[in-house]
């Protein structure tokens, strides 16, 4: 009880969304269910004379959940409500609106016939808590759904969005510009000379390559994290998800890719062990 409601709760537009449906939802309880035997003290109205004159008392009587949800909207830009604060803040509404009633009721009363002030009242306050509580809670509901449906959205764009930026790996030059991106799943392998390396890709089922200034050394320690890429040699790092045969040579591990045209790629000493412990994650 001591934390804080939902914003969506008293936001302005929801809050206008509310007023609407209390006030529909009132005039169909009114009207269909006929409180307090209203319908008995004018015999002699039409159902239409009765429909206008109960829809002008419950729209005036609605003025207090308008008051109410202004100051409402106004007081929560400034601080936070409260559980127990929101709950009574109901409970006023619903007295207020039950002494609105009463009133009415005691000042036309049916065939001039005197009621007890207290029995209108608790009849009244019934009634009214009925007429507040069930809309509210059906809005709640409603609002509730809403905002999860919204923020489940928003965290499976944000999926899409770390997805899209860890298949799509970027290579800028030693100055930090970007040069080219590559979908990871069509990056085969890289190759160094001196302060350049090429990085060869599928393009349309087709081997292509582009030469960057930049060093494998960097390219080791900034963009094989966490990926498929592997340091195997000094000038090589290959993709481990295109690595399709692991075969040992009299000159050591050579790797077969699962693309034509491309040569098989060594894994030197230096870098067996890190190797073969990535492969061995891979191969499980």
């Amino acid at each position: 009880m001591d934390g804080q409601i939902p914003a969506y709760l008293y936001a302005k537009n929801n809050s206008i969304k509310t007023i609407f449906f209390t006030a529909l939802f009132a005039l169909l309880f009114i009207n269909l269910f006929q409180p307090f035997g209203s319908r008995d003290w004018y015999p002699g109205v039409s159902d239409i004379k009765y429909f206008a004159f109960s829809s002008l008392i419950i729209l005036t009587g609605m003025l207090v959940v308008v008051i109410s949800r202004v100051i409402l909207t106004a007081y929560s830009k400034k601080k936070g409500v409260l559980y127990w604060q929101y709950a009574l803040w109901i409970l006023c509404e619903i007295v207020a609106m039950a002494v609105f009633y009463t009133l009415f009721a005691k000042f036309f009363p049916k065939d001039g016939m005197v009621r007890d002030i207290s029995e209108i009242f608790r009849q009244s306050l019934i009634n009214t808590a009925l007429v507040l509580l069930l809309p509210y809670t059906i809005s709640w509901l409603y609002f509730s759904w809403k905002e999860k449906s919204r923020l489940l959205e928003h965290m499976e764009q944000e999926q899409a969005v770390e997805v899209h930026a860890k298949t799509l790996v970027a290579f800028p030059d030693e100055k930090g510009d970007l040069k080219i991106s590559i979908v990871l799943d069509k990056l085969l392998y890289i190759e160094s000379a001196d302060n350049y390396a090429t990085i060869y890709y599928l393009n349309k089922s087709n081997k292509s390559h582009y030469l960057i200034r930049n060093s494998l050394k960097w390219m080791e320690e900034n963009l094989a994290k966490d990926t498929p890429l592997i340091r195997c040699h000094r000038s090589y790092i290959v993709n481990m998800d295109k690595v399709k045969i692991l075969k040992k040579e009299k000159g050591g591990i050579m790797l077969e890719l699962d693309a034509e045209n491309t040569p098989d790629i060594p894994v030197s000493k230096t870098y067996y062990d890190a190797f073969m412990h990535k492969f061995s994650q891979y191969s499980v």
